[in-house]
């Protein structure tokens, strides 16, 4: 039963983000380390609501602009051995439905874009596992909690499967790859885990981008954190914190002062239904530090089985 709890409440973390306009969306994945047992499969599904504002590069003409979006997304989770390390692998797809609302060159403009956004493979390989059993109280001798520690690294691979259209100026799908390598630690000392997580996002050339133009941006340096509390099995609560900076674009050569810098928090909660199913909650704020950027609150559940 441990085996099963373990694995639903380790799955879906990610999505949350996903559903913002822009591509140079960060995310927070708490538990995303969790050591899984080899061949293990789980599926799930999830939705997530987002909303808020956003400030473009003012060539654009594009002011006071909100938006709110509502997305559904598939999970495959599929865990193996490489040598004789754990690894997994995992895809996602999202189905998006955004709405923008704003003053085009002064005047009242609204745009709205369903279908699919842009789906995510990622493959991951646990480098380090060390755990120490723990121990029972001798004598005057307080007990020792269990401990583990475990190294990994992580490529993730965004398609450019997505809706897009060089004429719209907004839309789901980004139109280019976007590779992320990720390095993190998660140290786990009795009930409580402490997690590290350093990523890069490194994005190809759009060059379709709006009206004929070609769009580069440059990497996207992030750092997310995460303390998590276990009650038992399959239940437990996080305490997340990220911040994201970079990511200054090019547009047909013309450098562009839109670098982003991002601060994410959120809380998340994982309760299992079953031996074999879980959910998890989640509320995400992202504040923007800088001109140009996003803020937005988002929240999502999503539902999981082990097969």
């Amino acid at each position: 039963m441990k085996k099963h709890l373990l694995i639903i409440s380790s799955v879906f973390n990610s999505f949350i983000l996903l559903l913002s306009f822009s591509a140079h969306a960060l995310d927070l994945e708490p538990r995303r380390w969790t050591t899984l047992p080899e061949d293990t499969k789980v599926i799930g599904i999830g939705y997530a609501h987002s909303s808020g504002n956003f400030n473009l590069d003012p060539v654009l003409q594009l002011e006071e602009t909100t938006f709110s979006g509502n997305a559904v997304f598939l999970s495959h989770v599929n865990s193996f051995v490489i040598g004789d390390k754990k690894a997994r692998f995992d895809a996602l797809l999202p189905l998006k439905d955004i709405k923008w609302k704003g003053l085009l060159s002064g005047s009242p403009a609204s745009a709205e874009r369903t279908g699919l956004g842009d789906p995510r493979l990622r493959l991951s390989v646990n480098l380090l596992d060390i755990s120490s059993p723990g121990s029972s109280k001798v004598g005057t001798e307080p007990s020792k909690p269990a401990t583990n520690t475990v190294l990994g690294a992580a490529i993730a691979v965004t398609l450019p499967l997505g809706e897009y259209y060089s004429d719209r100026l907004l839309n789901i799908g980004e139109n280019r790859f976007t590779l992320r390598p990720q390095v993190g630690v998660v140290h786990t000392y009795g009930s409580w885990s402490y997690e590290l997580t350093g990523s890069i996002f490194y994005y190809t050339d759009n060059n379709e981008f709006f009206n004929g133009s070609t769009r580069e941006q440059e990497p996207i340096y992030a750092l997310q954190a995460h303390v998590v509390k276990n009650f038992r099995p399959g239940l437990w609560a996080s305490l997340s914190a990220g911040y994201g900076k970079g990511g200054k674009s090019k547009i047909n050569g013309i450098q562009k002062n839109d670098e982003r810098r991002n601060l994410l928090t959120a809380l998340s909660l994982g309760i299992p239904l079953s031996k074999t199913q879980g959910l998890k909650f989640s509320f995400i704020h992202s504040n923007n530090q800088n001109e140009i950027g996003s803020d937005s609150e988002n929240i999502a559940v999503s539902w999981s089985v082990a097969y």
